[in-house]
């Protein structure tokens, strides 16, 4: 068999693998079931050219992504306790990873007319969360400021885990991902939500003076590092990816956190990381959202590892 049809079959092997592996883990009864290859030729919110549908196929980048997220959430007291308070992070970190995951698949893959629906379940939820942080400040999950830093933070986490660790964005595309997500981050109450890269540098800049070190964020690192996030054997380089998270965070910002340079990456450790990001950039994982909504558009399953 010649070299290029033999290293051809390997990869499909560990592909086939890798997506039964991943299918199991995440098949749980308590999460919402979606179709991404239905309806047939529903397009999704953003086009599978968009910035968004290259990033989100790589499940490290991915991780590393949502991690950086939240640190830069729970930065800002009102955010913090609202999540902290109202959800199962500390008591079931695994499912909430995997509803969070679900969300930001269903919001970039799905048909949009069931981003749409799951987008107005989840602001009817936030609608019933309120309350006041351990200094007295109230808050509102539905407060369109508070939203507006959610999304930017996920916007921030998800594009520099990947530019990083998986494959360099060019500036221009750069500023076309956050450009693309303007109509999701309305549909969720954003209605700020950074158009560019300017607009995320300023926003970031105008949130600082309200961040502080908490606790929190320290218990949620560990909890990151030690819930099983992965199917095995990924689980091994976990805590490389908690802190891969760590490191791509803004300096002037983890200096304000407390974040010193123990918890980010080590040279060895940001070899593997990066080794990791992009063998799995080029993994199809054919059941997964991305390659089945490429299907759901009559593209070829493979569309985006082009």
């Amino acid at each position: 068999m010649p070299v290029a049809a033999l290293k051809t079959r390997v990869k499909r092997s560990i592909e086939k693998r890798l997506d039964q592996a991943a299918a199991v883990y995440l098949k749980d009864d308590r999460l919402s079931s979606v179709d991404f290859a239905r309806p047939y030729g529903e397009p999704a919110i953003n086009a599978p050219t968009s910035v968004s549908w290259r990033i989100f196929k790589n499940p490290v980048s991915l991780f590393i992504g949502g991690v950086a997220a939240v640190i830069l959430e729970f930065a800002e007291p009102r955010v913090r306790s609202g999540v902290w308070e109202n959800t199962s992070f500390r008591r079931d970190p695994v499912t909430r990873l995997k509803r969070t995951g679900l969300a930001a698949m269903v919001t970039v893959y799905g048909a949009r007319s069931d981003a749409q629906a799951m987008i107005a379940g989840v602001n009817r939820r936030h609608r019933n969360i309120a309350g006041v942080t351990p200094s007295g400040a109230p808050y509102a999950a539905s407060d369109p400021k508070l939203l507006t830093w959610v999304q930017a933070t996920a916007a921030f986490g998800f594009l520099e885990a990947y530019s990083t660790y998986a494959a360099p964005i060019s500036e221009e595309d750069q500023n076309r991902y956050y450009r693309e997500g303007q109509t999701a981050a309305a549909l969720y109450g954003a209605n700020d939500a950074p158009a560019s890269l300017e607009d995320q540098h300023e926003l970031f800049a105008a949130m600082k003076p309200l961040f502080e070190r908490s606790d929190i964020i320290f218990e949620f690192l560990s909890i990151m590092k030690k819930a099983p996030a992965f199917p095995q054997p990924a689980q091994l380089a976990q805590h490389s990816l908690v802190r891969a998270a760590v490191d791509i965070i803004p300096g002037d910002i983890r200096g304000v956190l407390g974040l010193g340079r123990s918890y980010g990456l080590r040279p060895l450790e940001r070899r593997v990381v990066r080794r990791m990001a992009r063998r799995a950039d080029r993994l199809i994982l054919r059941s997964g959202p991305a390659a089945q909504s490429c299907l759901r558009l009559g593209l070829p399953d493979d569309f985006l590892y082009g």
